[in-house]
């Protein structure tokens, strides 16, 4: 396992955008594109540790923090899949999978089990540290609560932008990721209104290097799986056939 020292947060941030120091770990077991990969983020002032499995990730994670996860789909012992499904069952970190595997349902899986981006390998550098600021950019955006926005109601749901929280009917909290929360708010805002895959990435990534149109999609199974009564006939978000999709519920603000 290659390591370097965690550092303290730096509190004094020159660019508000991105987390200064944030905190990188990397899940790779090909040690000179772990080693690369260290060296890359470090040139751009993050902090990164390297581990070279699953078993060495959770031992790091019970004892530190991360920012962002970037995660190799092809791992020995477990997978990059499996962990990536294990993670985001359990936390809401972002995570970046890196894969060698260029089948779109391979690439979008990563997506559906809760992946925040993916890129794949070989990788272009600007390429990826462009996902990654993204990423951290997004994180690092709704941080604070937003004020004066209210929280919304759709049929029986709660869903409060202030503490970007998401409620059932009986007042249970519904774990979402940053991606699947900005696509429900989008949804929330713009009911009863058709909106193409282009408006929902500019509405969700504000139109920085983010997925792939195809990875809307994904986002929109993964959010479908947490509010739909039944999958195969979605009461609220419905595909559009040549147009994308549309919220089809009744939305009120509440006090």
């Amino acid at each position: 396992m290659a390591m370097l020292p965690l550092q303290p947060r730096n509190t004094m941030a020159h660019d508000v955008s991105v987390p200064p120091q944030a905190r990188i770990l990397i899940v790779e077991d090909d040690g000179d594109i772990a080693g690369m990969l260290v060296d890359l983020v470090k040139a751009h002032s993050f902090q990164a540790v390297s581990v070279a499995n699953g078993i060495e990730m959770d031992r790091i994670l019970a004892r530190h923090g991360f920012d962002l996860i970037l995660l190799d789909g092809m791992l020995p012992g477990e997978d990059g899949f499996s962990i990536c499904r294990r993670l985001r069952s359990s936390g809401k970190t972002p995570i970046l999978m890196l894969t060698a595997l260029r089948e779109d349902i391979d690439r979008i899986l990563g997506l559906e089990l809760g992946a925040d981006d993916y890129v794949t390998k070989p990788f272009n550098s600007r390429e990826l540290m462009a996902r990654i600021k993204n990423i951290l950019r997004r994180v690092a955006d709704h941080s604070e609560p937003e004020a004066g926005l209210e929280a919304l109601r759709f049929s029986g749901w709660r869903i409060d932008p202030r503490s970007r929280q998401l409620f059932d009917a009986d007042g249970a909290q519904v774990s979402m990721t940053t991606a699947e929360f900005d696509l429900l708010w989008a949804f929330c805002c713009h009911p009863n209104k058709v909106l193409t895959r282009e408006q929902l990435l500019a509405m969700t990534h504000a139109g920085s290097a983010g997925p792939i149109e195809r990875s809307i999609d994904a986002h929109i199974s993964r959010v479908r799986q947490k509010i739909e009564p039944n999958l195969k006939d979605p009461t609220f978000i419905k595909t559009v056939r040549l147009g994308g999709y549309l919220f089809a519920s009744k939305v009120e603000r509440l006090p």
